[in-house]
């Protein structure tokens, strides 16, 4: 990999670790989903920072940002954007929505019906969106941060399996340890972390960052331990709903973002093993019968892993 792309990630790290603290595990699996053109679904209670890491992400290279606050009353106009009819031209003129940016925040996404979810399936999967019969590109990169609730909280709207599957992964913030929130408080008691944050790369550079991670090699004994991880989350008995293919190209994808992030043109086990349970946990269901003493979300992280660590590493 270049020095100077190496630089670049460097900088995006630190930069996003200014305001998110002693979570680089969580920022690295933001940055992977950055450039494997994915999507970003964070699941926890409120204030552990989720909000805080996509204006992170968001602050630290050149892009437009926008922040969606999804509520019960919201419309997918609200989301898209609405014609509308400039009496001048005598013709209707499209006003786009706040979808239209590079990364979009879509915050609190389970409190809106599922009408308004679904209007971010098209754009999430075919970065564009249809309205009035017109199909409008989004600007790229394009990336959707989803913060939702437990669904335990009261008025929210569990997302649907079609929906999910367009996150790459689903992440947990986690509370911070207790030296990590004294830093908090001392830091934020004197400065706001995140609007003091300056742009370390360009949009040019992440998109070339996205087309390096495309380039990197994956070994076929790599693509049957992917496999095998699969097949086995479909014949588990403790399972209702298996990995899909579109779950398998995504594990290969963030893997590869995975060995570009630490410096490598080539993938490892370890790439695959990491990142399995945050890539599939969202794209299986777990058997009532296996999930009644627990989350749901849970069960079904506690399973894959038991899978994952059952499958032999290729050597």
């Amino acid at each position: 990999m270049p020095t100077v792309t190496s630089r670049v990630v460097t900088q995006l790290q630190r930069s996003i670790a200014k305001a998110i603290f002693g979570k680089e595990d969580v920022i690295q699996l933001a940055l992977i989903t950055l450039l494997a053109r994915g999507h970003l679904l964070i699941e926890d209670v409120p204030g552990v920072g989720k909000t805080t890491l996509a204006q992170a992400l968001a602050k630290s290279f050149h892009c437009t940002f926008q922040r969606i606050q999804f509520t019960s009353d919201l419309l997918p106009s609200d989301v898209l954007g609405v014609s509308v009819y400039n009496p001048e031209s005598r013709d209707f003129e499209f006003r786009p929505g706040p979808i239209f940016a590079n990364v979009v925040l879509a915050d609190e996404i389970n409190r809106t019906t599922p009408r308004t979810q679904s209007a971010l399936l098209e754009a999430m999967n075919e970065a564009q969106v249809t309205v009035d019969g017109r199909t409008i590109p989004l600007p790229q990169p394009f990336l959707v941060i989803a913060t939702q609730n437990p669904v335990e909280h009261h008025g929210t709207y569990p997302l649907p399996e079609s929906q999910l599957d367009r996150f790459l992964m689903r992440i947990k913030m986690g509370y911070p340890s207790h030296e990590t929130e004294r830093q908090i408080l001392r830091s934020r008691a004197t400065d706001d972390s995140v609007g003091a944050l300056e742009p370390v790369a360009g949009i040019s550079d992440v998109m070339a960052m996205q087309e390096n991670v495309a380039h990197v090699k994956v070994d076929s004994s790599l693509h049957d331990y992917a496999l095998e991880i699969v097949n086995r989350t479909r014949k588990s008995d403790q399972l209702a709903l298996g990995v899909s293919p579109r779950g398998t190209l995504m594990l290969q994808r963030a893997a590869q973002a995975r060995a570009f992030l630490e410096g490598r043109e080539y993938c490892l086990p370890d790439d695959f093993k990491q990142l399995a349970v945050a890539v599939f946990s969202h794209r299986v269901v777990a058997n009532t019968r296996h999930a009644s003493l627990q989350k749901k979300s849970e069960t079904t992280e506690t399973v894959l892993r038991e899978i994952v660590d059952s499958v032999r590493v290729p050597l």
